[in-house]
């Protein structure tokens, strides 16, 4: 690595994005995404150096490090290439588009994406991170770019004629094939797909590397409601609890790291992502409503309360994520050794606390570049307490509030560390998904906490975060809002906006769910054949436009927005709602079929299609008792196909009469509160009786 405090600034200096900020001293001449490089490259007669990447990636500061901070490796790709870096976070459609480029020349993917490309932007190389030399068979960056000159120099037809073949490709890709309508059949296909990939001894699904993948669990917690299959609700209870004691799980300052480097949970991949807290939040509470077990419960209060003090602007909304390294080391923040422990509690704390959280001598956390240990620590619980010594449970038992008092001992100290960069940019999607675990988590626990953290973050998105024209914008940094927003955006802050309503009943926010799904609709929708587009009509000119439905690590726009429709559907009784939802069904059918657990958040709205769903709405008076206890009596169940409408009858004109067109006529009966519960819009008869109601909802299996 050189100095680069001597080094003048390239074109990224007056960025926003912390990511592109990193890179804005580097030697590379960077510009940003913009017509100012592609007018250079073709002025110049060059072709396009593309990097894109995230400001808490490591192998995006590893690559860094070696090459683009390398006076020599900088000197050679300014020669040869007009250079441009892309925020994956800030630019998903740039980072979709060329992602995809990279998926369908090598099988693979992942960041920082490399990608080489003609000033018209058509890619005719793919890769991910390089080292600056070859090595072990991978070529390293400089041999590659001059292999490249040369061939653009000397071969330049080969390399173009390779862009228009790529292109083709792509956009070939991209195309549905609209099938028949997905159903019962497709929950089943994808219930045993992910049933033969699950990891029986250590949880999750598949080998190293493993991912939480949240939406999976959310969809076999429905399959085990769905048909009372017990396998589905082990393999949703197996995987959380192995999380939750693995090192993915920061067991003093509370959150989930990436990802497993390893099968079993041990070893994490660092960062510490928004959307993943919010996500697992959502999870953790729902399998807290499915089984009332308490640790599920106060596994999503710990990452909600690590997202309220370290993620949480004061502003309001919520920073995107923290870095996997400190001081140049991955993981140096969050790892322990025993001399560490024993010097901050004492001998006989410390041996307590070092039984219950695996610290041994030797380390458990391996050197990288060595692969020896190096007696440092990554704490985790043992699998089962029958792995713990009697004397150790007894002691633990005993002692519950001085474990949790050593733990803030350990996290006192660790606050004294350097810490992780922190990309604190407000995305809305993101931003989106959290408010949708903060609105779930009030409405399960009854905390006003959790919504009041969701309201004040949808207060300062409309509030900084909208166009003139009532559009969103996708980022928010340093007092400024930019970037036209892209579907993930409108999709997840509807999903926010419907869960706030629930959990609260305040109008404001079911009818700024209805007003963005309007935008949603005419901005994105292909009325050609159907589904949204991740762009809108009018916005900048790339190689594709398109619609995504795979569920990766986040879901899909399009498996929300799916969702999002059946439930204001529900909400609103408005039959186009629905209707939509049908044609995003048949769209995909045909990509979707073969293999539906790819697509398992829109294997959920496939399951809410499909039903039994249920519209109940509660009658009555805003602050009486029995109103309020029947409310929290349905809130407490888990129902995941359901919408759960509130109207007030002490008012004259309740203003959820204007947005739902069959409501008007449910009021009291006998002057209490009152329950009407409609199964796949078949109403069964209204009730004062909240066992009865219950006995209503209850699945087939379980009657």
């Amino acid at each position: 690595m050189i100095n680069t405090s001597n080094l003048k600034n390239n074109k990224l200096i007056n960025e926003k994005s912390p990511y592109l900020l990193q890179h804005a001293k580097n030697p590379v001449d960077w510009y940003p995404w913009g017509d100012e490089a592609f007018q250079k490259a073709k002025s110049e007669d060059k072709p396009i150096f593309l990097s894109i990447g995230y400001s808490t990636c490591h192998w995006c500061h590893v690559m860094e490090a070696e090459s683009f901070e390398n006076e020599q490796v900088a000197e050679l790709i300014n020669k040869t290439f007009v250079s441009i870096k892309v925020d994956r976070e800030e630019r998903p459609d740039i980072d979709k588009i060329y992602m995809s480029v990279c998926q369908l020349m090598t099988n693979s993917g992942g960041w920082p994406l490399t990608i080489l490309m003609t000033p018209d932007k058509k890619p005719f190389f793919a890769g991910t991170y390089f080292p600056r030399e070859t090595r072990f068979g991978r070529i390293g960056l400089i041999d590659l770019i001059n292999r490249v000159k040369t061939l653009w120099n000397n071969n330049r037809k080969e390399l173009l004629e390779s862009s228009e073949k790529i292109t083709f490709a792509l956009k070939d890709m991209t195309q549905e094939s609209p099938g028949q309508i997905l159903n019962e059949k497709a929950l089943k296909t994808a219930y045993n797909q992910l049933k033969a990939r699950f990891d029986e001894k250590n949880g999750g699904f598949g080998n190293a590397p493993k991912f939480p993948a949240p939406h999976n669990l959310l969809f076999l917690l429905r399959v085990w409601k769905r048909t009372g299959d017990k396998d589905a609700l082990n393999i949703v209870e197996k995987t959380l609890n192995a999380m939750r004691r693995g090192g993915i799980y920061d067991h003093i300052g509370f959150g989930f790291h990436r990802y497993s480097t390893d099968s079993h949970w041990l070893v994490p991949h660092f960062e510490k992502m928004l959307y993943d807290q919010a996500l697992l939040a959502l999870t953790y509470l729902e399998a807290f409503q499915a089984t009332r077990k308490e640790d599920y419960k106060n596994t999503a209060k710990e990452i909600l309360e690590y997202v309220l003090r370290d993620m949480t602007a004061p502003e309001g909304g919520f920073y995107s994520a923290e870095d996997a390294d400190s001081e140049g080391v991955e993981g140096k923040f969050y790892i322990w050794t025993k001399d560490e422990i024993e010097h901050l509690l004492g001998n006989d704390e410390a041996d307590l606390f070092m039984k219950l959280y695996n610290v041994v001598d030797e380390g458990n956390y391996l050197e990288e570049a060595s692969r020896e240990k190096t007696g440092k620590n990554i704490l985790h619980l043992k699998p089962s307490l029958d792995e713990i010594s009697k004397d150790t449970i007894i002691s633990i038992n005993q002692s519950n509030n001085s474990v949790n008092f050593m733990r803030n001992l350990l996290f006192k100290a660790r606050n004294e560390r350097i810490k992780p960069h922190k990309d604190d940019k407000i995305l809305v999607d993101w931003n989106g998904l959290m408010i949708a675990a903060f609105s779930y988590a009030g409405y399960v626990l009854n905390e006003s906490k959790y919504t009041s953290a969701a309201k004040k973050t949808v207060k300062f998105i409309f509030e900084n975060m909208v166009t003139s024209e009532n559009s969103l914008l996708h980022r928010f940094r340093d007092g400024e809002a930019d970037i036209p927003a892209f579907l993930d955006d409108y999709a997840f802050l509807i999903w926010g906006l419907i869960n706030l309503y629930e959990s609260t009943f305040e109008i404001e926010y079911l009818k700024k769910a209805i007003e963005l799904n309007d935008i949603l609709i005419e901005k994105f929708w292909d009325f050609n054949i159907g589904g949204f587009f991740f762009t809108t009509g009018d916005s900048e000119d790339l190689l594709t436009r398109q619609k995504e439905i795979y569920d990766g690590a986040i879901p899909s726009g399009n498996s929300v927005q799916m969702l999002n429709l059946l439930r204001l559907y529900q909400i609103t009784g408005d039959g186009d709602f629905e209707k939509k939802a049908e044609i995003i069904s048949k769209l995909f059918a045909e990509n979707v079929r073969a293999s539906p657990s790819a697509y398992t958040f829109l294997m959920i709205a496939v399951d809410y299609a499909v039903g039994p769903s249920y519209s109940l709405v509660i009658a009555g008076d805003t602050e009486k008792e029995d109103t309020l206890f029947m409310i929290k009596s349905f809130k407490t169940k888990y129902l995941p196909n359901k919408s759960l409408i509130f109207r007030p009858t002490d008012e004259d004109y309740p203003l959820i009469d204007k947005f739902s067109n069959f409501v008007q006529f449910f009021d009291k009966f006998g002057d209490k509160a009152t329950a009407y519960v409609c199964i796949n819009k078949t109403c069964k008869a209204p009730t004062n009786h909240i066992e009865k109601a219950l006995e209503y909802l209850k699945p087939e299996w379980n009657n």
